[in-house]
């Protein structure tokens, strides 16, 4: 299934009756410090992970990371990897030389689900939290973001409803595909 259908088909089993419940979520931000909440499952979260040798400190960085490389760009592949700032390195993987936007959509949702497993089998309290979601929908409430997120805010009163979603919410289903996996 492309990443695109993943949307639809949410949408199709809504459409006969389906019921969901949903957890919203943006940002990166902790409210309260020493508690995990659901700020955990931004990609700009910070929680470091090792896959293949190579340690990340947030998922952004293993995307765009994984992004240089499946274009071949060794320069913005080491500047990634050289910065913790998940702002720098969105910035960084707009840079990518070669990039073809066929190629990279045929690869960007596996490369997040195989990140983000990384991120939450690797970090225990991070698991815990992702499997407390338990079947509920995951969706990133972000208004900017119209690929990995729902192209809408959390209070928006259309957030809850996929069939009136902007955006593909992308990093929503990532997150559902690993929470599967672990």
């Amino acid at each position: 299934m492309s990443d695109s259908q993943l949307l639809t088909t949410l949408q199709e089993h809504i459409k006969r009756g389906q019921k969901y419940s949903y957890l919203c979520f943006w940002g990166h931000r902790q409210k309260t410090p020493e508690k995990i909440d659901k700020s955990c499952l931004s990609q700009w979260y910070p929680a470091k992970f090792e896959i293949d040798g190579v340690d990340y400190q947030n998922t952004e960085q293993y995307m765009m990371a994984q992004k240089a490389k499946l274009f071949k760009d060794e320069n913005i592949f080491q500047q990634i990897l050289h910065t913790d700032d998940p702002k720098k390195i969105k910035a960084l993987g707009r840079q990518v030389k070669n990039y073809q936007y066929e190629i990279w959509i045929a690869h960007r949702y596996e490369i997040v689900v195989q990140g983000n497993l990384a991120k939450f089998s690797q970090n225990n309290h991070l698991q815990q939290f992702l499997l407390s979601t338990s079947e509920q929908i995951i969706v990133e409430a972000s208004p900017v973001d119209q690929i990995w997120g729902i192209g809408l805010a959390a209070d928006h009163a259309d957030a809850m409803n996929p069939l009136k979603w902007k955006g593909l919410n992308l990093l929503g289903f990532a997150l559902m595909d690993v929470r599967k996996q672990l």
